[in-house]
């Protein structure tokens, strides 16, 4: 197990090689000049060279980006264009916030998915089986700026709440955050809940039809321990996998509901500096969310063993 944890996470160095050249690039791409929109009408050939020298935009991008990926590898991940602040303390400071509405999120999710698949197995080819496949199949089908701004529009139309403006931490003043947080996580986890719901219906089904099930009742077991003590811990080994991913596409699709609610989490920072064409903050906080997301696959994978003692991970030669 140690080796095969060593190795996964050598093929970290890689990946990130390959995502962070990719951010550069694409980056490179994005139409706009930042040096035009930092110095608006002001713009001349001497003042555009001594800004263009400031920030490093001087030299030939092979340049650019080993300077840059060399200084990410020591943890600095350099400092904005706009503010001339260090990124990657913001970057904690933001991701803070992102992994408590994913976590928040998550737990919505999984109290409604889990159960509700549950149900759906074992109704199946019924009325209550054919509402929460198509609860699952509404909540694979809509998108969450979709969902969140309906969400809204209802609640303002019909109950007359709009969500509270003006982000409180979650150490400063525990019940404004928990207003804040809520209604975002819980249209995120409402988003999330159906396809957990669907692969919790399909995996179970396909375990209850196992062999050693039948084998289990035929020796007396009563349903409840047929179902949550052998069939549901057998049945979680692709449920889990589907939640590490999406925990994972969370921490970085939270863009546009943050921005709906005004929350200053890691993917509002993504996308005013797209806005503002500050390179180092993209590249920065992709790169972090990369990283996050890679190691929590990493983790999933070894949750494996201790769920089901009968999968190993052997090294090959």
């Amino acid at each position: 197990m140690r080796a095969y944890i060593i190795r996964r996470f050598l093929t970290l160095i890689p990946i990130l090689i390959g995502i962070s050249l990719s951010i550069f690039l694409i980056m490179q791409l994005i139409p706009g000049d930042v040096v035009s929109g930092m110095l608006g009408i002001e713009a001349n050939p001497e003042l555009r060279a001594n800004l263009e020298k400031k920030l490093g935009l001087d030299r030939p991008l092979h340049e650019q980006y080993l300077s840059w990926i060399g200084n990410a590898v020591k943890g600095d991940f350099g400092k904005s264009f706009r503010t001339d602040k260090e990124i990657f303390p913001e970057i904690l400071s933001r991701f803070k916030i992102t992994f408590q509405l994913t976590v928040m999120a998550a737990v919505i999710s999984w109290i409604i998915a889990i159960p509700l698949g549950i149900i759906s197995a074992l109704k199946r080819n019924t009325i209550i089986d054919g509402i929460v496949r198509f609860i699952a199949l509404l909540g694979v089908s809509v998108p969450n700026f979709a969902f969140a701004t309906l969400s809204i529009l209802f609640l303002s139309k019909v109950f007359k709440y709009y969500p509270p403006v003006g982000y409180a931490g979650l150490f400063a003043d525990p019940a404004k955050n928990l207003k804040i947080m809520i209604l975002p996580a819980i249209i995120l986890g409402a988003i999330m809940s159906g396809s957990i719901m669907r692969m919790t219906r399909s995996s179970l089904l396909e375990v209850m039809r196992q062999d050693f099930i039948k084998t289990i009742r035929a020796k007396g077991a009563s349903e409840k321990v047929v179902l949550f003590v052998h069939a549901l811990k057998n049945a979680l080994i692709p449920i889990i996998t589907l939640i590490g991913m999406q925990i994972g596409s969370l921490l970085g699709g939270t863009v546009v509901t943050e921005q709906i609610f005004s929350i200053p989490g890691l993917g509002q920072m993504v996308l005013t500096g797209i806005n503002q064409r500050d390179f180092p903050v993209v590249q920065g906080s992709i790169l972090f969310i990369a990283f996050v997301y890679v190691v929590i696959n990493i983790i999933v994978d070894i949750l494996y063993t201790y769920i089901d003692p009968r999968i190993t991970f052997k090294v090959g030669r």
